[in-house]
């Protein structure tokens, strides 16, 4: 009667272990486009109210660059039918576990291939690519807004075609302002400066260093 008791003991512990299997489901993940979901994970999630599926809840595999992907579950054989959901960037997708399936599967696993309805985002070398774009356009539109307003102006339409407007500086002596190319001739004329004076002054003035202390 003991050695029954303890057969019984035994079986009932260990039953659950024996009925449990190894339950493989892989394929293939792609966006709308067909394009690889590369390096995301697939997530098992659960029906609200599902509880049977709660020890599945969790359990997740990453995809590698060709949007594959492998999930390993414990299933026992009471589980057999069971819904869960394989969870990929926010979409879900039924699937029911079939032991008999896997069994008789020449890959040693349930097939599952999983397609969003989204397109994939775009890359950071296509932004960046991009703002580059953006910023080209604007600085081009920037400098030719620029140009536009100087042909407007006598003064602009001389600079664009390469004459530039003569500098004015301030006489030392009269403080009147003088165009700096005749700068030396209205110190000989209108002061009765020697030539050598003149350009002397004029090159003090011309590199700010010119006072009436000096």
């Amino acid at each position: 009667m003991r050695r029954i008791l303890v057969a019984a003991i035994l079986i009932v512990f260990f039953s659950p272990l024996v009925s449990a299997e190894t339950y493989v489901i892989s394929g293939k993940a792609t966006y709308a486009d067909n394009s690889p979901v590369s390096l995301d994970y697939v997530l098992v999630e659960c029906e609200n109210g599902n509880t049977q599926c709660y020890q599945y809840r969790g359990t997740k595999a990453m995809t590698n660059a060709y949007g594959e992907y492998t999930l390993v579950l414990d299933a026992d054989s009471e589980e057999d039918g069971l819904e869960i959901l394989l969870t990929l960037r926010g979409e879900n997708f039924s699937h029911i576990i079939d032991l008999e399936s896997q069994q008789s599967s020449n890959q040693g696993s349930v097939i599952q291939d999983i397609k969003l309805s989204q397109y994939p985002p775009p890359s950071g070398v296509f932004m960046g690519f991009g703002c580059v774009i953006v910023l080209f356009v604007l600085v081009f539109v920037s400098v030719l807004l620029r140009t536009g307003r100087r042909l407007t102006t006598r003064e602009g339409r001389m600079e664009f075609v390469g004459f530039k407007k003569a500098r004015q500086l301030k006489c030392p002596k009269c403080n009147e302002i003088v165009l700096q190319h005749e700068l030396i001739k209205h110190l000989i004329i209108d002061h009765d400066l020697e030539a050598l004076d003149a350009a002397e002054i004029t090159g003090k003035v011309m590199r700010r260093t010119w006072s009436e202390e000096e």
